[in-house]
This record gives C-alpha cells, sequence and structure tokens, in this order.
C-alpha cells in the first residue's frame, strides 16, 4: 500500500523546512520568494526521492545478501534472515511470486556445478532491510543442505522475481488453498497481504487445507493460528497422513469452496501430491490444470 503523502514525516522533514525557507525569504529579501520556493521545492523533491523504499532484486542478474540470523525450526527446518542493501531497502517480491537462490556446488565426481532453487519467502516489502525464508534441508538436496551449512555473515546468490502468479486484492472472491510441507510458503504471502489489505477493502475469503505427514511436520503453525483467530476471512484446516491417537484435525476436501467462477485453487508440495490434487479438483468440478499454471487458470500450481 502506498505511504499517504501526508504522512508526518514528509509534514517534517518536506514541508515544514520548505514553508520556513519561504517565508523566512520573504520576510528578510521579498523578491527572492520565487527563488526561495523554487529551491525548496527542488530540495524537497530530492529529500522525498531518496526517502523512498529502494528495491533490491534484479530479475536477470544474482546478487549477494548476507545472512543475518538464522532461526532453527527443527532438525531440518531453518528461518533464514538475509540483509538487504540499506534499512530503508525492500525485495521488490510481488505477491505471490518466488525468487531464485543459486550457488556453485561440488557434485560428488569433484567437480563444481552452478544449482539453482526456487523459494518464496515468508516476509514482505511491508518489512524493510531484510528478506526471510523458511527451507527444509534434505539428505539429497542441493540448495537445502547448502543453506543449512551456511553460518551467519556469508552469502547467497539471488535473483527475481519469477512467477505466474501476482495477487491484486479481490481478484476472487474465495481462494482454496492446499499446502504440503514447505508448500506453505506461497500460501502465507497471500494470506498475509489478504490480512493487511483488510483494511483497504480486500474481502477475499480463504480456507487454507494443510497436509502434513505428522503433527510434528507441521510447519509455522503457530503463526497460522494466530493469523485464523485474527481474521474471520482466514480460515486453516490441518490433514495428517499419520495422526496421533486424538487427533482432531480434518479430512477431506470438504473445506474447500464450491467451484465458481469468482473461486481459486492454489496448490503447493511436492510434485506427486500436486499431481495428485489436480485430478482431485478436476473431479470436484474445477476446470482441468494445465500442466504448467497460467494466472487466469482456476486451478493454478505455484
Amino acid at each position: 500500500m502506498a505511504e499517504s503523502l501526508l504522512a508526518r514525516k514528509y509534514v517534517d522533514g518536506i514541508y515544514i523546512p520548505l514553508g520556513l525557507l519561504v517565508v523566512g525569504t520573504a520576510i528578510v529579501k521579498r523578491e527572492w520568494t520565487a527563488y526561495a520556493l523554487l529551491l525548496g521545492v527542488v530540495l524537497g523533491g530530492i529529500k522525498y526521492y531518496n526517502s523512498l523504499p529502494k528495491i533490491a532484486l534484479k530479475p536477470d542478474v544474482f546478487q549477494d545478501f548476507e545472512l543475518k540470523e538464522k532461526t532453527i525450526i527443527s532438525h531440518n527446518v531453518a528461518i533464514y534472515r538475509f540483509s538487504l542493501p540499506s534499512p530503508s531497502s525492500i525485495l521488490g517480491l510481488p505477491i505471490g511470486q518466488h525468487i531464485s537462490i543459486g550457488a556453485a556446488l561440488e557434485q560428488p565426481d569433484g567437480s563444481t556445478k552452478d544449482i539453482v532453487r526456487s523459494y518464496t519467502p515468508i516476509s514482505g516489502d511491508h518489512q524493510p532491510g531484510h528478506f526471510d525464508v523458511l527451507i527444509k534441508s534434505y539428505p539429497q538436496g542441493n540448495i537445502s543442505r547448502h543453506m543449512a551449512s551456511l553460518a551467519v555473515g556469508q552469502t547467497i546468490r539471488v535473483r527475481g522475481p519469477k512467477g505466474a502468479f501476482v495477487y491484486t486484492p479481490n481478484m476472487v472472491r474465495h481462494f482454496g488453498m492446499i499446502a504440503g510441507g514447505t508448500g506453505i510458503t506461497p500460501m502465507l504471502q497471500v494470506v498475509k497481504a489478504i490480512i493487511r489489505n483488510r483494511a483497504a477493502g480486500d474481502r477475499t475469503q480463504v480456507d487454507l487445507i494443510f497436509a502434513n505427514v505428522t503433527e510434528q511436520d507441521i510447519l509455522l503453525r503457530e503463526d497460522l493460528d494466530q493469523l485464523a483467530r485474527e481474521d474471520k476471512g482466514f480460515r486453516v484446516h490441518y490433514v495428517l497422513d499419520k495422526p496421533p491417537a486424538g487427533w482432531q484435525g480434518e479430512v477431506g476436501y470438504k473445506y474447500l469452496p464450491k467451484p465458481a467462477d469468482d473461486v481459486k485453487i492454489l496448490l503447493c508440495g511436492p510434485p506427486p501430491m500436486v499431481g495428485g490434487l489436480k485430478k482431485a479438483a478436476e473431479s470436484l468440478g474445477f476446470q482441468k490444470a494445465r500442466p504448467v499454471s497460467k494466472l487466469e487458470d482456476q486451478v493454478f500450481a505455484f
């Protein structure tokens, strides 16, 4: 959301100094008032431009970003916080898109190969100065294992934005989301944007089905539950492959909205899961999903 030109920082930092300059000049030397006004407008314009957040991402160029903080979530999951060039810098990532993380990694044969993988930050441009990425490290993973080995102060290479999905307020009446494991990250990005935009009139309803193997595998559960408590338009439903005794979670697709022109299904998770969900969505009456999703599709897979 664009910041109002009547914000306090502009009043104190631009308008009041400009007014004092013009009034003071008019008192001391009235014939110079017009020049003082012109000078004030130029200086105010420069100060306004310098105060605007600078976008850090470049779509075609990898840049180095330093690891500022590493928060361990479990034995193989962590949140990595990377610094942006300045405290006022923003990543510049549209809601629903992702970044590419690349590294030159040694291969089993001793050679080095550039590996690139896509990730969706769980932070947003409303949080300047840094960006956060939630990553689960796999034994056979390339970038995920590399990330797990990083120490604070080391850097990664990032470029972007990438992706066919860009969220805009009220683009649909109702989202049905199904996520598996770390596939929760693009969903969380969209959900947070919807809730932030409520005051500006975003009425989008969201039902999120979050699938995991065990209860311990549920990532960011406290955050999701807190968002659901705060916003009645967002509901989260947990599904487990191996539920514990007495599990009170959900089963099946009963919480998905009914097919309609103003309803969209979002999918993200392991490829076999997404492939099965595309077929399931079609059997429920949604339009057949394409192999590669486009923004206008009723069933969109990240």
